[in-house]
């Protein structure tokens, strides 16, 4: 089962987990069997189960607006795209 993680390259604000979600850009609704971030979609990676109070339980974006760099390295795969307001590296491992 592979595990995802989101981060806000200038803060390193985000989460990890099992679940990572690609969401409709106008209902926020998850995309079914979509995993792979896209422009026009928010991208949502944590826990697919409730965690502590003391934790979050996910991390999500606003829609993808660029993306800037992908990877693919012995299948670990990469990506660095642009929100309205920030920049994100995800990966899938």
């Amino acid at each position: 089962m592979p595990k995802y993680s989101l981060w806000r390259e200038d803060s390193s604000a985000g989460d990890s987990g099992l679940m990572c979600q690609i969401l409709d850009s106008e209902s926020y609704t998850p995309i079914p069997g979509e995993t792979y971030p896209r422009i026009g979609c928010g991208v949502r990676v944590g826990s697919p189960y409730a965690r502590t109070y003391s934790a979050q339980d996910w991390w999500q974006t606003s829609p993808v607006t660029e993306i800037i760099e992908e990877w693919d390295i012995n299948g670990c795969r990469g990506m660095k795209f642009k929100t309205r307001n920030s920049v994100y590296i995800w990966k899938e491992f």
